[in-house]
C-alpha cells in the first residue's frame, strides 16, 4: 500500500522520471501535487502496470492532482551534459511548470541536485512508496511513450512503438542495418 505523503503539513510534488536508459528519444520527468486525501488502490509504480492501466490512471490523475507537469530533455542535451545531469534538469523544468510551489520534494532515486529554496527527500524505489512519485512515474511514462510511439511513425525501421527507445535486440540490429537517425543518443553505446 502506497503511503499518501511523506511530511503531512507541508505541499508536496512527487518527482520521477522515465527514458534514463533509451538509446533513443528524450528523457522525461513529471511533478505532482496530490490532495491529501486521494487514494487509488491501482495506482503503483508504472513499470508494474499495463498500458490500460497507465493510461486511465493518467486521466484521474491529471483530473485530481492540485498541481501537475510533464517536461522533457532532448537527446542532443543529453549528449552534451550527460544522462544523470539531464534527468534532473528534467525535474527542474516540471517543477518550474507547476501552478503550485511544493515546500517539499519527494524524489524518486538516490540523488538529485537541489531544487531552489525547497528541501527535498531521495527515496530509492519510491514510486512503489508515495503515491505522489507513483503518479509522477505514471505521467512521465505515459508522456514518453506516447512521444516514441509517434516518432516511431517516422522511423519505423527501431520499433519504439514497441520497444520506446530501449535497447532491445531489434533496435540495436536496426541502428546496424540503417544507422542512427537525429533522435538517438550519440554518446550512448548504440550497438
Amino acid at each position: 500500500m502506497l503511503k499518501p505523503f511523506y511530511h503531512p503539513h507541508l505541499i508536496e510534488a512527487g518527482l520521477d522520471e522515465v527514458g534514463r536508459g533509451c538509446l533513443a528519444g528524450p528523457v522525461v520527468a513529471a511533478a505532482v501535487v496530490l490532495p491529501k486525501d486521494y487514494t487509488n488502490p491501482l495506482l503503483n509504480d508504472s513499470k508494474q502496470l499495463t498500458k490500460v492501466q497507465r493510461n486511465q490512471l493518467r486521466n484521474e490523475i491529471t483530473e485530481v492532482a492540485l498541481a501537475w507537469a510533464v517536461a522533457e530533455v532532448s537527446n542532443q542535451e543529453i549528449d552534451q551534459i550527460n544522462i544523470l545531469k539531464a534527468s534532473f534538469l528534467a525535474m527542474h523544468r516540471a517543477l518550474d511548470q507547476l501552478a503550485l510551489r511544493p515546500e517539499h520534494l519527494l524524489v524518486d532515486g538516490n540523488r538529485f541536485t537541489p531544487y531552489p529554496f525547497v528541501a527535498h527527500t531521495c527515496i530509492v524505489k519510491g514510486d512503489a512508496k508515495f503515491m505522489s512519485i507513483a503518479a509522477a512515474s505514471v505521467l512521465a511514462k505515459t508522456y514518453r511513450d506516447d512521444l516514441m510511439e509517434r516518432l516511431s511513425e517516422e522511423f519505423p525501421q527501431y520499433g519504439w512503438a514497441r520497444n520506446v527507445g530501449y535497447p532491445t535486440p531489434v533496435h540495436r540490429r536496426a541502428i546496424e542495418e540503417f544507422g542512427p537517425c537525429p533522435h538517438h543518443r550519440m554518446s550512448f553505446k548504440l550497438i
